[in-house]
C-alpha cells in the first residue's frame, strides 16, 4: 500500500509539475506575441473621437483618390507584402518589392499617389546642396533612401506639424514621422483606445502596421500639400 500510495503522489506531481511548465510557456508566447504586436487588437478611427478626416486636395495621379488615402494605401500595401529587411546599393534605384528598409515606405507609397519621390529628392539635393550636410556626392540611386536627406527633404517641402502625440487630431493618415534620429514611418489612419494614432513602418518587426508611436522619440511630423508647390518641383513616376 505504502509503494502505492508514492508512486500516485509521483504521478500527481509529475502531472502538477508538466501543467506549471504548460502554463508557464503559455504565459510567455502570450507575452512575446503581445510585445511584438502579433495578437489582434481592436482598433479605432478618428471617428471614434470625433477627429475629422484630412483629405488632400490634390489627386495627383488622377485616380480619384486624394494624395493622403493614396499615401495610405500604398504604405498599407507595403507592410501587407511584408518586404524583408534588407539595407543594401541599388544600382537602379529600387530594391525589388521583396525587399526594402524604413525609406521604401515612403517612396513606395509617393508612388502609389503618383509621385516619383526619388527624383523630387534629387532636385531638391540639386538646387539646395548646403541644406543637405550628410550629402558629399550625390547620388540618385540611394540618396532618397537615407533617413536624414527625407527629412530634410519634407523639412523644405512639406508642412511641420506637432511632435505631441497626445495631441491626436492633428495626427492624420498619410502624414509622415521621423523616429529617434535613424527612423522613418507613415502616420495610419488606425487608432488606440486612447487615439495615438498606429504607425506603418519597416524595422524588420513582423507586424509592420503597429500601435508603438509611445515607443520613439517623435523628431518630426510632416504632411505634404503638393498644392502649396510649385508643379514643376513635383515629378511623375515613370
Amino acid at each position: 500500500m505504502q509503494n502505492l500510495s508514492d508512486g500516485l503522489k509521483k504521478h500527481v506531481l509529475r502531472n502538477f509539475l508538466i501543467i506549471c511548465i504548460i502554463l508557464v510557456f503559455t504565459v510567455v508566447v502570450i507575452f512575446v506575441m503581445n510585445k511584438c504586436n502579433l495578437i489582434p487588437k481592436k482598433y479605432y478611427m478618428g471617428k471614434d473621437f470625433d477627429i475629422k478626416t484630412v483629405y488632400s486636395s490634390v489627386d495627383f495621379d488622377n485616380d480619384d483618390i486624394d494624395d493622403y488615402s493614396d499615401f495610405l494605401l500604398g504604405a498599407r500595401q507595403d507592410a501587407e507584402n511584408h518586404p524583408t529587411y534588407i539595407s543594401k546599393y541599388y544600382a537602379d534605384s529600387y530594391p525589388p518589392d521583396s525587399e526594402g528598409v524604413c525609406t521604401d515606405v515612403i517612396w513606395r507609397a509617393f508612388k502609389n499617389a503618383g509621385y516619383s519621390l526619388r527624383d523630387m529628392v534629387d532636385n531638391d539635393i540639386k538646387m539646395h546642396p548646403s541644406d543637405y550636410p550628410d550629402i558629399e556626392n550625390r547620388d540618385k540611386n540611394i540618396d532618397f533612401r537615407r533617413v536624414n536627406n527625407l527629412r530634410v527633404f519634407f523639412k523644405r517641402n512639406a508642412i511641420s506639424l506637432t511632435n505631441d502625440y497626445k495631441k491626436i487630431a492633428e495626427w492624420q493618415a498619410g502624414d509622415i514621422v521621423f523616429l529617434n534620429n535613424n527612423h522613418v514611418g507613415m502616420i495610419s489612419d488606425r487608432r488606440n483606445e486612447k487615439g495615438y494614432t498606429y504607425i506603418i513602418h519597416n524595422g524588420g518587426q513582423l507586424n509592420r502596421e503597429e500601435d508603438v508611436i509611445t515607443n520613439y522619440k517623435i523628431t518630426g511630423h510632416y504632411r505634404f500639400d503638393a498644392s502649396k508647390l510649385d508643379e514643376k518641383l513635383l515629378i511623375p513616376f515613370k
